[in-house]
């Protein structure tokens, strides 16, 4: 299940994300069972994070970048080069407030 955002809320994201710095980063080994535990604990943490997904190749990154949003049931609200910004509501306790559509 993936989140689905309007335009609106992705520019509020965007907004929010900016100050924010890179929390992980995928390395040589791509996605990994463990790295994608880690990006889901932090997305249930946070709710709006910064992942760096290293690689010269960028339809390999676009992949990588794809796949994960696509596991941790989170929406891609912003991808600039190397980094992803992910965002996927916590089930226990909200922390941001999305703009209505």
């Amino acid at each position: 299940m993936t989140t689905m955002l309007t335009s609106a809320q992705t520019r509020f994201l965007r907004g929010q994300a900016h100050g924010l710095k890179a929390m992980l980063q995928v390395g040589g080994k791509g996605l990994t069972d463990a790295l994608v535990s880690e990006v889901d604990g932090a997305l249930e943490h946070h709710e709006l994070i910064k992942v760096k997904v290293g690689g010269d190749d960028r339809d390999a990154r676009d992949a990588m970048i794809d796949e994960l949003a696509g596991r941790t049931g989170s929406a891609l609200v912003q991808r600039i080069g190397h980094t992803a910004i992910l965002y996927r509501p916590s089930k226990d306790k909200r922390h941001i407030v999305l703009p209505r559509a």
